[in-house]
């Protein structure tokens, strides 16, 4: 680039005057004024260590969830649960709402913050969504049993990880097995796969709306479970709300059939 054209560029760029008396070149080094000693370099920062949060294994809540004879007992156990991660961020722990002897078991997937203030599961928008279509069927929440995968609001209301539901996943067991439904209603992606692990290695969307057994530990016989989209999808693709409503239909039509 010629000079004349250097000066052009800093014309059209706004450099059109000067700030300093003399030409700097900033390609050298800066020099002190005499009698200024040049400071000590500050020492590096060293990076304080992060606190990353670890839990047990599954093995401490299958051994606690197993010891449980009653729902109250396992709602007080979980409350005293200390090897996961989630119960240090979470407000309180959410454990169920609905009969106790319920026909139906509908598993969500973790409380959002509206749930993790109330203490109760499905509270909020999704929640509202949820009542309007068990009332479709004839339903409400006095009817079944609403329970999620994870107990605990999840930091951001983020997905839980696989770790996490591997160590709820004996308390979501235990409390199936001590209702002991005729069946189960499976909202979403991250409650399939929990229910029926490498079954639900297709996605929500091709496993929704087809009946799968699941294996509850303390059950003699596996129940009978319907994968659906969690009314929190619906709310985001209200497109989909058609093909909920078939699958709704089918679990009505089940429900007659095995009254």
């Amino acid at each position: 680039m010629e000079f004349s054209d250097a000066l052009r560029l800093q014309l059209e760029w706004g450099a059109d005057e000067a700030l300093l008396d003399t030409p700097q070149d900033r390609r050298r080094a800066p020099t002190l004024p005499s009698g200024v000693q040049e400071p000590l370099a500050p020492r590096p920062r060293l990076a304080r260590p992060v606190a990353v949060a670890t839990s047990a294994g599954p093995e401490a809540s299958a051994q606690l969830a197993a010891s449980c004879t009653t729902l109250a007992a396992l709602e007080e156990a979980m409350r005293g649960f200390s090897d996961c991660a989630l119960r240090d961020t979470a407000t309180q722990l959410v454990f169920a709402d609905g009969a106790a002897d319920a026909r139906l078991v509908i598993v969500g997937e973790a409380p959002g913050g509206e749930e993790d203030r109330v203490g109760k599961p499905f509270v909020g928008p999704a929640g509202q969504l949820l009542d309007r279509m068990l009332g479709s069927i004839d339903l409400d929440r006095t009817k079944v049993r609403i329970i999620n995968t994870v107990p605990w609001r999840p930091p951001g209301n983020r997905t839980p990880t696989e770790a996490e539901i591997a160590m709820c996943l004996p308390f979501l067991h235990r409390h199936i097995a001590l209702i002991a439904p005729a069946g189960l209603l499976a909202l979403g992606a991250v409650a399939t796969k929990a229910l029926l692990g490498t079954k639900a290695q297709n996605g929500i969307r091709q496993m929704r709306g087809k009946w799968q057994q699941v294996r509850i530990e303390g059950l003699p016989t596996p129940l009978p479970c319907l994968p659906t989209y969690h009314p929190a999808y619906l709310l985001r693709m209200p497109l989909a709300k058609r093909e909920s409503w078939q699958d709704l239909l089918q679990l009505r039509s089940w429900l007659e059939d095995h009254a």
